[in-house]
């Protein structure tokens, strides 16, 4: 099993990122483009995806898996 050196590498944020890429191209539309509220809050979402992996990545450890009821 490799071990993942960067955030980067972790097919949940590079998914992620297309998913924010994704949502920007969608909220481009002239229609949704107007409700600032549903744009905005797309966008976040995504970004928010990204930001908890970099996050977690970060931290470098196991503890709060070890803690947790779904393991």
């Amino acid at each position: 099993m490799a071990t993942i050196k960067k955030f980067k590498e972790i097919e949940a944020w590079k998914r992620a990122r297309v998913l924010v890429n994704n949502n920007y191209s969608i909220t481009s539309n002239e229609s949704i483009n107007k409700d600032y509220a549903l744009k905005g809050q797309l966008i976040r979402a995504g970004i928010s995806i990204m930001a908890n992996i970099a996050e977690g990545f970060g931290r470098k450890t196991e503890k709060e898996f070890a803690t947790s009821k779904y393991c």
